[in-house]
């Protein structure tokens, strides 16, 4: 009877197992690596760029000042406007040097009337010396006084020169083309040529120099990158710069290095540099401020990777490179300056390293990956400073 009431309840049981649909459990099915993107180190040329401080200033500079004494009677030119070399700025009243003038002219008409008379003498007493009427004391005297008639008539003709040079003076002109300036002087004000009297100032405003300085230390670290190969500078002349207003714009004309001072200020221990750029709009104004990228060289090997792609810590910079067989690799790397949104690596990477940029977050040091295109590559070609 035990053994009958066992075998139904083995068959139940079995009977439970087949109607439960009862099939052996199979294994979980393993994810799929994870996917990345990933950038390939490549090193390859980039312009070394440095951002300073800078100040416009004017191509030229011309100070118009009084060259004869006299009353201002007009004003002559539009204060702020452009002017031609030569265009006439004020007139000073030229009475007395038109009079002045008139005095000279009849001071050297007589001195030419005292020689006319004196070559005359000369010329009477050739013959009589000839014939012995006249001594030759009396000859040589009259030949002294035709030199002293004509060396009158020169310094008459000297004294009318200079009497027509005050008149044209008093037509003041500009020396330069440029952008004349307020007026300093009104009608009707006393103006010294000994005083050197201001009336305006002419700018020339295009094109426009931009001073700024490099440190001592910045250029020596110049020349040991030039000795050392790393960094490759053009002709001083043909180093190029761009401008930074101080609106965050950038200035559309480019222009170039052509001055660059041998000695170091022991005040600021700084030498002083200079660039000429085009300023065709009169955009650039002097004492204005501007920020200036100074594309120094080429560094002809450097490796850039994006920012995103690097992990900070305290004391050490590192990123993961996808290695052999797939597999993430944690590499230390050495980082320079920002250029833009990406590093320099200085130390690190070779060439062909295939370093993540996406997906950091869900991969560790050991574990199979996915590669995926890298959507954002072309961001990672900007090799210069942020516009």
């Amino acid at each position: 009877m035990h053994a009958c009431r066992t075998r139904i309840v083995a068959a139940s049981a079995a009977a439970l197992v087949s109607g439960c649909g009862g099939e052996t459990p199979e294994a979980p099915v393993q994810a799929p690596p994870p996917e990345v993107a990933v950038i390939v180190a490549e090193p390859r040329p980039v312009k070394d760029v440095e951002e300073v401080p800078g100040r416009v200033q004017a191509y030229r500079t011309a100070e118009v000042r009084a060259r004869v004494d006299g009353i201002v009677e007009r004003r002559l030119y539009d204060e702020g406007t452009n002017v031609e070399a030569g265009q006439e700025l004020f007139l000073i009243d030229p009475r007395e040097m038109r009079a002045a003038v008139n005095a000279a002219e009849a001071a050297l008409a007589r001195a030419e009337a005292e020689v006319e008379n004196a070559r005359q003498e000369v010329e009477r007493y050739d013959d009589l010396l000839a014939d012995r009427a006249v001594s030759v004391q009396e000859y040589e005297a009259a030949v002294a006084r035709l030199r002293t008639a004509e060396a009158t008539a020169a310094q008459a003709r000297a004294e009318l020169a200079r009497a027509e040079l005050d008149l044209s003076f008093t037509t003041v002109t500009a020396p330069i083309s440029g952008r004349a300036g307020r007026a300093q002087v009104t009608e009707g004000a006393l103006v010294s040529a000994a005083q050197a009297t201001l009336l305006t100032r002419i700018e020339q405003l295009d094109p426009v120099y931009v001073n700024f300085s490099a440190s001592s230390g910045e250029l020596l670290e110049v020349r040991r990158q030039i000795a050392e190969g790393t960094l490759e500078v053009p002709e001083l002349q043909r180093v190029r710069v761009t401008l930074v207003l101080e609106n965050g714009r950038v200035y559309e004309h480019a222009g170039f290095v052509d001055f660059l001072d041998l000695s170091i200020d022991e005040a600021t221990g700084t030498a002083a540099l200079r660039a000429e750029v085009p300023n065709p709009d009169w955009i650039l104004l002097p004492g204005q401020f501007v920020r200036v990228r100074v594309e120094i060289g080429v560094r002809p090997n450097v490796t850039m990777i994006p920012q995103r792609a690097v992990v900070i810590g305290p004391d050490t910079a590192s990123v993961m490179i996808v290695g052999p067989e797939n597999i993430v690799e944690a590499r230390p790397v050495e980082l320079g300056e920002m250029r833009g949104s990406d590093w320099v690596v200085l130390d690190g990477l070779e060439a062909g390293d295939r370093v993540i940029v996406e997906g950091l977050q869900r991969i560790q040091p050991g574990m199979p990956v996915e590669i995926v295109p890298y959507a954002g590559v072309a961001a990672a070609d900007d090799t210069g400073p942020p516009e």
